[in-house]
């Protein structure tokens, strides 16, 4: 009697592991699709294919910013400047572009900007041994600055058909913006999955010492990771300028909530280490989901603004039960 009630208490907690394996790995997919069915009946217009391309439009800039958002906290970090450098990026380019340089010159002076800001964050992330949370958050403040001081706190115009074609054209009936997000999901999915800077990124999230130890340069990778991240920010910036057509100084605000929530949400754990880029997409889609779907049913900004908190703080405790779950 005794080993029959041990034998069904050990396959209790083998399924309840088990369940717990595919909430991990598939529990925000099974959220993101329920929204979808709910929002179905609920919301007006929101499974036309309008919509449907404009939810994806909309999630463009956050996706882009998350991808890169993704490489820092797997790192065990965080880059709280990404929604500064998308302003001055966007500032930037369109002022270079605007004195008559060709569009892509500009538009690589944009990402370069972003590149170049990533890059002062993982340098002094890596060398002065300073949280990552203090060092981008100084970022945040002064990269902002440097956008409102260029640009006289005054929107840019866009004059460019390129910058128009990256933030509001189409291709094939598609949003320009939709091509570039699938673009970067695509170069991430292949630089984490298979590349030996990916090991890296994935090795220092899980013990820096170690992965000192196995030989892997910690300073360096961290230097390209935040860089990465700062392009990236700046390619947002860019598009969002095209979007806007205007460069910005206001641009960008929040936005590195939205990725943080979205990079969280997709089950990239906090203390690193841990997460997929598939994760990623996946949050950002439930973050623009849940937005669309509000305006669709006529809530009130302010009142979005409030569902976005908690949709943030959510993010954190399932990080925390996930964090949980994993160590049983």
């Amino acid at each position: 009697m005794k080993a029959n009630t041990t034998v069904v208490t050990t396959d209790k907690a083998r399924y309840g592991k088990e369940a717990l394996q595919i909430w991990n790995r598939l529990g925000m997919l099974i959220i993101l699709v329920l929204l979808c069915v709910v929002l179905a009946f609920t919301a007006p217009n929101f499974l036309e294919m309008s919509n449907l391309l404009n939810v994806l439009k909309q999630v463009s800039i956050n996706g882009v910013l998350a991808a890169g958002m993704t490489l820092v906290i797997l790192t065990g970090g965080i880059d709280l400047s990404v929604g500064a450098i998308v302003a001055l990026s966007g500032v930037v380019s369109v002022m270079i572009s605007q004195a008559g340089v060709h569009p892509l010159v500009s538009i690589s002076a944009g990402l370069l900007v972003g590149a170049f800001f990533g890059l002062v964050n993982g340098f002094f992330t890596a060398k002065t041994k300073l949280p990552a949370f203090i060092v981008t958050l100084g970022s945040f403040t002064y990269v902002r600055g440097l956008a409102y001081v260029i640009s006289g706190g005054y929107p840019i115009v866009v004059e460019s058909d390129l910058f128009k074609f990256l933030g509001a054209g189409r291709l094939f009936l598609i949003p320009t913006p939709i091509y570039i997000m699938v673009i970067v999901y695509i170069g991430m999915f292949f630089v984490l999955k298979y590349t030996m800077f990916g090991r890296h990124v994935y090795a220092i999230g899980g013990s820096e010492e170690a992965a000192r130890l196995t030989g892997i340069k910690v300073e360096r990778t961290l230097m390209k990771v935040y860089s990465l991240s700062g392009l990236l920010a700046g390619l947002a910036g860019v598009v969002l300028a095209g979007r806007l057509f205007s460069g910005q100084p206001t641009a960008g605000l929040g936005y590195e909530l939205d990725a943080i929530a979205a990079v969280i949400l997709g089950g990239t754990s906090l203390t690193g280490g841990v997460g997929r880029i598939q994760g990623t997409i996946i949050g950002v889609l439930i973050m623009g989901v849940i937005s669309n779907g509000l305006t669709l049913m006529d809530v009130g900004y302010y009142w979005q603004l409030v569902v976005k908190g908690g949709v943030i703080i959510a993010a954190v405790l399932i990080d925390r039960l996930r964090s949980q779950s994993q160590s049983l």
